[in-house]
This record gives structure tokens, C-alpha cells and sequence, in this order.
């Protein structure tokens, strides 16, 4: 049973009204953004120029791309691989909880306690 034209019409008209919206949507906040914002990553510090401005990404900190404050307050200016390891960070978070909930027990163990006395030894 395959999909009809009819179907496949449909599917590609709402997926062209999405790509259009989302970069509509995207279009707006990025450029209010890049007025309001340094053009240095907000984590690894680095800069960018018009050269290399498309490798700066828009990131909303709440992971709400409809909260679109006027004066940014939603936003940072991340670098790809910032940006990514950020949205990879959140995915854990809500993939595994919170880091908080299960904290590690410290290390005992203490290689060169005895270290002194063997080195008198010798």
C-alpha cells in the first residue's frame, strides 16, 4: 500500500510551509541577535567577523525557539560546536536527569601514601 499523489502533495506543501516558517522565524530573532550581541561565542570566546559569521549560532537558553524576547534575554551567541555540545548536554539531562541526583562517591584510594617509606628503603 504505497501513498498516494494526493498524499505526497499534502506532505510536501506542509513541509515547505514549515521550512518557510522556521526561517522566517529564524531570519528574525538572528538578526535582532547580532545587533544586540557581540559577535563572540558566549562559551569558548571566540570571535567571529562577516567572513565567518554564519558559523555563529543563535541559542535560546530556555530550548524554546517560539520565546523570542525583544531584548534577548532568551539568547546567546554560541559558535556551532558550542552550540552543539549544548543541545547535547540538554539531551542528556533529559535523557538521564539531572547530574545532581547521583553524585559520584570521592575517590579513596591513595596510590602514593607509601611512598615516603618506600623511597627510605632504597
Amino acid at each position: 500500500m504505497g501513498v498516494t499523489d494526493n498524499e505526497l502533495s499534502k506532505l510536501d506543501r506542509v513541509l515547505a510551509e514549515q521550512r518557510e516558517y522556521i526561517a522566517k522565524r529564524e531570519k528574525g530573532y538572528r538578526e535582532q541577535a547580532l545587533k544586540l550581541f557581540p559577535w563572540v561565542c558566549g562559551r569558548c570566546s571566540r570571535e567571529f567577523n562577516r567572513a565567518n559569521l554564519r558559523e555563529l549560532t543563535v541559542h535560546h537558553r530556555d530550548h524554546n525557539h517560539d520565546n523570542n524576547p525583544p531584548d534577548g534575554s532568551n539568547w546567546e551567541l554560541l559558535c556551532l560546536y558550542c552550540h552543539d555540545e549544548e543541545h547535547a548536554k540538554f539531551e542528556n539531562l533529559v535523557r538521564y536527569g539531572s547530574i545532581l541526583e547521583s553524585k559520584p562517591e570521592p575517590a579513596t584510594y591513595k596510590p602514593f601514601a607509601d611512598l615516603k617509606d618506600i623511597m627510605k628503603d632504597k
